[in-house]
């Protein structure tokens, strides 16, 4: 967040630092096993050529023959005692000679080495600090755009260029994540507004029925009834509001205890609770149930059930049509509810799932609370699913929710039994 001061970390610490060292102390290893293995075989090599029995021995015209290293004895005068003495004397000599030299050359091979190998690595820290910092660049801008984001300020991207290596694709996460919290704070500010006006208009029409009914001088049971009566539908439409923005505020949460539920069950409930609106509407309600079972929260998935069947029931036509469908297939169980209605711009469907949209702008009072597919699609987002739509050619909506399948793990109850004597779900098409 802006204006909270950031502790700064040792420079001994930063990732950069270590970077640096690890380059340096893997040179330093690497060249240190490269030197060993160097003195190893300069070591072996100047034993085999100044030590005993090498290829430099004493010359042979000093030593008798069979003292020295030769296949053809020379003559030497003196007596042959003092020749031996002294053929060994100065063959002892050469070999102290030789291997005095070899330790001189071998220590100072060692000490160029490791000079050298101490040098390279003081380099290889510094190309290591200069590469990293290059390397590190990207991801000290994310850092910064990560300590200036907030809430009124999500609009920043990275937009890294480059090669599309692991700090890009980080980059792009970063932009992507900033992109997902600003649409996400923008839609709950555009759903506290709306909650906030769909709170405030029945309140304000409970007060204008109580000051209109209290200005009048003389009031008259009939008016005081209508005004109550006003009121309590006032109450009722706010007791539902708050009701939906509980269930989808529960559903946003995520699930609670979970347990096995049956859709088909789920269904047939919900069309139950729809039977005396769609009784008054004229719609006729038909089913297709298949076995399909879920694992989740049941009264959020009851709740998903009603909010489609009632909406199915509420935007319909006079006299139309509702068919619900269940079935399990590849490892998924699917909920279609198909109805008939007023024709849908198919541009407009998919913000029917937003919190308090409707295809003519805001949902009025008397046509529900505005949020029932918005509490289908975050019902089905919490139990790992999704919601889909589709304006039907004729007019209508076709709905479609797919939920992770449960193994059946009981026989179904009178849902199913009922579903059998059900002919199988026709096309999607106007019958």
């Amino acid at each position: 967040m802006t204006g909270v001061p950031v502790p700064r970390r040792p420079r001994c610490r930063g990732v950069r630092a270590r970077i640096a060292i690890a380059c340096a102390g893997l040179f330093l290893v690497l060249g240190g096993v490269l030197v060993g293995t160097t003195y190893s075989l300069v070591s072996h090599a100047s034993g085999q050529a100044y030590g005993s029995g090498g290829i430099l021995q004493v010359p042979a015209a000093r030593c008798p023959a069979g003292l020295a290293g030769t296949t053809k004895p020379r003559p030497v005068s003196g007596p042959p005692g003092q020749q031996a003495i002294r053929c060994q004397n100065v063959q002892r000599d050469f070999q102290a000679g030789a291997t005095d030299q070899a330790g001189a050359d071998r220590r100072n091979f060692l000490v160029y080495s490791m000079a050298g190998l101490g040098v390279a690595t003081l380099l290889a820290g510094g190309l290591g600090w200069g590469v990293s910092g290059r390397v590190l660049r990207p991801l000290r801008a994310i850092t910064t755009a990560a300590r200036t984001a907030s809430q009124e300020n999500l609009d920043q991207r990275l937009a890294l260029t480059g090669p599309p290596d692991e700090l890009k694709e980080l980059a792009d996460t970063f932009d992507g994540m900033l992109a997902r919290l600003d649409g996400a704070f923008a839609s709950q500010r555009r759903f506290v507004a709306n909650a906030s006006h769909e709170l405030r208009t029945p309140l304000t029409e409970m007060r204008t029925l109580i000051d209109v009914t209290f200005a009048k001088p003389a009031r008259s049971a009939a008016q005081l009834d209508a005004a109550l009566a006003g009121v309590r539908a006032a109450v009722d439409r706010s007791e539902e509001l708050i009701e939906a923005l509980l269930t989808l505020a529960r559903s946003d949460r995520g699930l609670g205890e979970t347990e096995v539920v049956d859709l088909p069950t789920a269904v047939e409930d919900a069309i139950d609770q729809a039977s005396r609106a769609a009784t008054a509407k004229q719609v006729k309600i038909g089913t297709s149930l298949q076995p399909a079972q879920v694992t989740g929260d049941r009264v959020l998935i009851e709740r998903l059930a009603s909010n489609l069947i009632d909406n199915a029931v509420r935007h319909n036509i006079h006299g139309g049509w509702v068919r619900a469908a269940t079935r399990c297939e590849a490892g998924s169980a699917e909920l279609t509810i198909t109805s008939s209605g007023d024709p849908i711009p198919p541009d407009q469907v998919n913000g029917l799932f937003e919190p308090f949209r409707r295809l003519s702008g805001r949902a009025d009072n008397r046509s529900g609370a505005g949020l029932g597919l918005s509490i289908v699609a975050s019902v089905a987002r919490a139990h790992g699913g999704q919601a889909e739509a589709h304006a039907r050619p004729g007019g209508g909506l076709d709905v479609r929710i797919r939920l992770p399948a449960t193994a059946p793990q009981h026989a179904y109850g009178p849902a199913l039994a009922k579903a059998a004597s059900q002919p199988a779900l026709p096309p999607l098409t106007n019958p």
